[in-house]
C-alpha cells in the first residue's frame, strides 16, 4: 500500500521542526512536508469526520471525500488484525 517496510511515529522532539505542528495539533493538511496520508475505510461511510485544524483543541468538520484531494490521502484498511496462533 505505502511501499514502506515499516512505519513509525515522529519523535515528539522533532515534530514541530518536521511538520510545523506542535504536539496535539497535528493535522494531515498544511504540513511543511507532504507525508503519505491514509484514512481508515470506515470513514468512507460517514457524511463528515473531524480532523485536527493544526492547533491544539481546534478541529475541522469535513466530508472524507473532500479531504482526500487536499492532503493526497488514500482510504485503506488500517485496523490491526490478529494473527492466527495455530
Amino acid at each position: 500500500m505505502s511501499g514502506n517496510k515499516k512505519v513509525e511515529m515522529i519523535h515528539v522532539k522533532d515534530l514541530e521542526k518536521i511538520t510545523g505542528y506542535i504536539r496535539g495539533g497535528c493535522s494531515p493538511i498544511g504540513m511543511k512536508k507532504l507525508f503519505p496520508t491514509f484514512i481508515d475505510r470506515s470513514a468512507e461511510k460517514k457524511d463528515t469526520i473531524y480532523i485536527s485544524a493544526g492547533k491544539r483543541g481546534l478541529q475541522i468538520e469535513i466530508a472524507p471525500a473532500e479531504l482526500l484531494p487536499i492532503c493526497r490521502a488514500k482510504f485503506a484498511s488500517l485496523h490491526m488484525q490478529k494473527e492466527d496462533s495455530l
